[in-house]
């Protein structure tokens, strides 16, 4: 199981966007008033910091979405055990961050289409398949929370 508690305070914790929001009275400028105005400029995006274990939840987002198109493909009852896994840890990794959800939701996407492209039946090689990508994404876990967790 994604060990996703320790990496959200990671995140949490290191990371702190704030956006100060203002409102201003508005009047109506005279033609020679609106003539010398210039527009102002629009506000500055808030700029996403990457976290330095990013490329890795990148990897492990697509080997959720491996998972979970594999595993359902070979089971008799669907689960959804991976894409609920995989919902918590964008909701706890990227809660204020959209380029970041967009991301790891894309590598999702991507890891399921991905095998949804190349198997339509469960076969031998899909079982080994989903096998191997579950060894991955549990030794990427385990070295994202012990190199970043603490």
């Amino acid at each position: 199981m994604i060990p996703v508690p320790i990496l959200a305070r990671l995140t949490l914790a290191g990371i702190a966007l704030t956006v100060a929001t203002g409102a201003a009275a508005q009047k109506t400028p005279t033609k020679e008033a609106a003539k010398t105005e210039t527009a102002a400029p629009a506000p500055a995006a808030v700029e996403e910091k990457p976290t330095p274990y990013d490329q890795r939840l990148i990897r492990l987002s697509e080997i959720l979405g491996s998972v979970h198109y594999l595993r359902n493909l070979c089971v008799k009852e669907p689960e959804d055990v991976w894409r609920r896994s995989m919902q918590d840890l964008i909701d706890k990794e990227t809660a204020t961050e959209v380029k970041r959800r967009e991301r790891m939701t894309a590598a999702f996407n991507r890891g399921y289409r991905t095998f949804a492209s190349v198997y339509t039946n469960c076969t031998g090689p899909a079982i080994v398949a989903e096998q191997r990508y579950r060894a991955e994404g549990a030794t990427l876990a385990s070295e994202i929370v012990a190199r970043f967790g603490n």
